[in-house]
């Protein structure tokens, strides 16, 4: 068990930006343009993220520590508004973006970074997910409640209720008969999907939440830069965990969807949720 999880919220929401809806609201289109895309508000005016607050709150966790980059100032604020609805302590740590570059250097620089300001991380366990990702209790519940040093959710395919085609994108991930990780493969064919089937013949997916031990820093901190994103991404780091060192990262099966906030069209199905 760990009381701690980092939300990674660091990002530019460059595709929520980018993206075009004639259908949605005028308020709405202009907070995607402008926010940090898990401050659009759904329901009774709350963000995004106040929904991912609230299930970490109710499966126990007692530490979040927020990651963001140039918007802290309205997380800071948004979350000031809601804290005595939740019974943890959070923190903020800054993605510092490097003077070369417009963007943040990517996930596993954002982990490295949370880590290096709170240096106590090093030396304990704690959990890891994405700020635009409407995790579940149960989810939380899994990845917080389980013996094991490093873990991630292995999510079934056929439980994600995005379009086919979005879905057919997604990283699959190869697991052995314990289920330990061997291999995170991206934009997968047909072929490589039927080829990685797990021992209950399911296609499996990481949905980016993960258990660490404080070992992960050293990987972080080496990451190479991902050639084609020229990114650091921690799916980078944890395979060079597993495969330099005598850590495993485990997949928890679990079968359920994941409500998503990556463009404009997804406002329209998160506003359903909070109707």
């Amino acid at each position: 068990m760990t009381d701690t999880i980092v939300i990674l919220a660091g990002g530019m929401s460059s595709r929520m930006k980018k993206s075009q809806d004639t259908e949605l609201e005028n308020e709405k289109v202009e907070q995607a343009n402008k926010l940090s895309k898990s401050l659009i508000t759904f329901g009774n005016n709350k963000p995004f993220i106040f929904y991912l607050l609230k299930n970490i709150s109710l499966a126990g966790f007692k530490n979040v520590i927020l990651l963001v980059s140039k918007d802290y100032e309205n997380f800071r604020n948004t979350i000031e508004k809601f804290n005595d609805e939740f019974d943890f302590k959070i923190q903020f740590a800054i993605q510092k973006i490097p003077n070369d570059r417009l963007k943040p250097l990517g996930t596993s620089d954002a982990l490295y970074q949370t880590m290096k300001q709170i240096p106590e991380l090093k030396q304990s366990s704690f959990c890891v997910c994405n700020s635009d990702n409407l995790y579940s209790v149960n989810a939380f519940n899994l990845i917080r409640n389980n013996e094991y040093t490093n873990a991630f959710l292995a999510y079934d395919r056929d439980y994600l209720e995005f379009p086919k085609e979005r879905v057919s994108s997604f990283s699959i991930v190869k697991m052995d008969s314990d289920k330990n990780l061997n291999l995170f493969i991206e934009k997968p064919t047909p072929e490589q999907v039927q080829d990685n089937l797990d021992s209950s013949k399911k296609i499996r997916v990481s949905m980016n939440i993960f258990k660490f031990s404080g070992e992960i820093f050293k990987f972080l901190e080496k990451c190479p830069l991902n050639p084609i994103r020229k990114e650091k991404e921690l799916p980078t780091a944890i395979m060079n965990m597993i495969n330099e060192s005598s850590s495993y990262m485990k997949g928890i099966a679990i079968a359920e969807h994941v409500p998503d906030l990556t463009s404009k069209s997804d406002i329209h199905t998160i506003n359903k949720l909070f109707d």
